[in-house]
């Protein structure tokens, strides 16, 4: 595992713990030589993960849609900061570029990259790990739907067992580094979708 896409808020939140979370986050992938991608931001957990990974020695690759770097938000002092047209472009991009994805919290943007990072596993359109960093329960609502809906035929088992949830930074880059790829169908291919 040499690269981790984290989806996370342009917010930092209410609490404290949701900074300290990130921050950690970064430290414990630098200290590890993993890299971070996201989303290029300077603003919010983005930024505090960002820095922290940058501080630790770390190096991170971010990726932002050239409108949202033209309102001065793109973080300056990236190892690479790739400008890209497009939201799609964005996520197709962070995709290529890492082997295992992990949220933090966030808001709209961050369950969407997530549903669909989740969503291309699902079709077998890539084997990575993806995983909730489940700071004091944020995402336990979330993972209740998606228990929700394996009970209710909407999801299979199989398919909820792809996302992995941790409290805790290291173990959750413990469980990412140990993770194998369950046998999956591929439904389409990337030029289908």
């Amino acid at each position: 595992m040499k690269r981790v896409c984290v989806f996370c808020g342009s917010s930092a939140g209410r609490r404290a713990s949701y900074r300290e979370a990130a921050q950690r986050l970064g430290q414990n992938l630098a200290r590890r030589g993993i890299g971070l991608v996201y989303g290029g931001g300077s603003v919010g957990l983005m930024g505090l993960l960002a820095d922290a990974v940058l501080a630790s020695g770390g190096t991170v690759d971010g990726v932002i849609p050239r409108r949202l770097a033209r309102k001065e938000i793109a973080h300056a002092g990236l190892s690479r900061l790739h400008r890209v047209g497009s939201m799609h472009e964005r996520k197709a991009l962070m995709a290529d570029l890492s082997d295992a994805f992990v949220a933090l919290p966030g808001g709209m943007g961050t369950l969407e990259e997530l549903a669909e990072i989740l969503t291309w596993s699902q079709l077998g359109l890539h084997r990575k790990p993806c995983a909730l960093l489940d700071v004091e329960g944020y995402w336990r609502p979330l993972v209740a739907f998606f228990d929700h809906a394996v009970e209710e035929g909407f999801l299979r088992a199989g398919d909820r067992a792809i996302l992995l949830v941790e409290t805790d930074p290291e173990v959750l880059l413990d469980r990412l580094a140990a993770w194998k790829a369950p046998a999956a169908e591929r439904w389409i291919d990337r030029r289908s979708t």
